[in-house]
């Protein structure tokens, strides 16, 4: 396993997320828009101290183009130009996407590429079109024309031959929507295919990167949701612990991996490990609850991105215990085995969650894209070039 270890850092300030790292989780940002670029803005992409990473969120963006002043040049030359909404999208998204790469390069070099990545949302629609996906990714991927950009394909069987045919062109992929260890296995296998078949074109496979997401929020939500409806104390003492038990279960996995011969015959020609994400909405009532999972989900080599509120808040009040996911297999299962129990078969939740994960993203996608017709004002022009 490669290993980019910090020395342990006191927190001095507040903003400060170097502990988080000295444990070997990297803090990236979940959602940016533009007014987070450049050093003379009052809350830059790059803090709090210690961010490592960032994602693109289209929900986000949506909200931030009604009213974020950093977009109207470029949004007034689209509209003069007569570009379609699809056009605009792409070009404000490719826009925004070099700039947070540059930002983040100083990390990126400084950890050999480790960290210091961008992931950016494609179009969500084509989800179960592998071909599309890859043609999608090819021409992001020379748009942008970074090197520490990353390609989000959801997780789907259909993404699963995007992942791996991305992977074998040299594309570092984002891997979303990951509810289950049967999934998990699946995109692992997507990602050593894809490895495999760099190294026989001749690819330099230490140049590739790769994580896998868990969207905790979600995950507790549903079975929250149910056990709630249960309403029984045992019910009712296990809201909370579903989402930590997955990613514990998850974790495991990642170790089997890193131990395969499989893996090992990868690293040998430089391969890195592909790390696993956990993607943390703001789904508790209080800031202590939220930076609970932050603090439930720590273990090396893992990636968590938040959003900025949650970042904040876990700057300031981490109350760091050490390693929470390794050698918590046994207890894991006996989360899953009580929900089982109880009524609540986490294969029905995974189900569910899949299906209202791919249209989440699709809602995301055409709410930007309303936000950007409205934003042209009746400006934009036909689709051009397929946009």
């Amino acid at each position: 396993m490669i290993q980019v270890k910090e020395a342990p850092v006191a927190p001095t300030h507040r903003g400060d997320l170097r502990p988080l790292v000295a444990e070997g989780v990297s803090p990236w940002l979940d959602g940016f828009h533009r007014g987070l670029f450049g050093p003379d803005r009052p809350a830059r992409l790059t803090e709090p101290a210690g961010l490592r990473g960032a994602t693109s969120n289209p929900a986000l963006l949506a909200a931030r183009l009604a009213d974020e002043p950093s977009y109207a040049q470029q949004l007034a030359r689209l509209a003069e130009h007569g570009v379609s909404v699809e056009g605009a999208v792409w070009a404000i998204s490719v826009q925004d996407l070099r700039m947070a790469a540059d930002e983040l390069l100083p990390v990126f070099r400084a950890t050999q590429g480790y960290d210091g990545l961008v992931s950016a949302d494609m179009d969500p629609r084509m989800a179960h079109n592998p071909a599309a996906t890859t043609a999608e990714a090819i021409e992001l991927v020379r748009a942008v024309d970074r090197p520490n950009l990353l390609v989000k394909i959801p997780a789907t069987p259909e993404g699963l031959t995007a992942l791996r045919d991305c992977v074998a062109l040299g594309i570092g992929v984002h891997a979303t929507g990951v509810f289950s260890v049967q999934r998990y296995r699946e995109v692992v296998d997507a990602w050593f295919g894809g490895l495999e078949r760099a190294l026989r074109a001749g690819r330099t496979v230490s140049r590739i990167a790769s994580v896998a997401s868990l969207p905790v929020g979600p995950v507790d939500r549903e079975i929250d949701r149910r056990l709630t409806a249960i309403g029984t104390g045992p019910a009712l003492e296990l809201r909370g612990t579903g989402a930590v038990a997955t990613a514990r279960l998850l974790y495991q996995v990642y170790e089997e991996q890193l131990g395969s011969a499989r893996w090992r015959a990868l690293r040998a020609h430089g391969a890195r490990p592909q790390r696993l994400l956990w993607s943390t909405a703001e789904l508790a009532d209080t800031a202590a609850a939220r930076s609970w999972y932050v603090e439930g989900l720590v273990s090396w080599g893992t990636v968590h991105a938040m959003t900025r509120p949650l970042l904040d808040e876990a700057a300031r009040a981490l109350r760091l215990r050490g390693d929470t996911l390794m050698g918590q297999h046994e207890a894991a299962l006996t989360v899953h085995d009580r929900l089982g129990r109880l009524g609540i078969p986490y294969r029905a939740v995974v189900r569910r969650l899949e299906s209202e994960n791919i249209t989440g993203l699709v809602d995301s996608w055409m709410r930007l894209h309303a936000a950007m017709e409205a934003r042209l004002g009746g400006k934009a022009g036909a689709p051009r070039d397929g946009r």
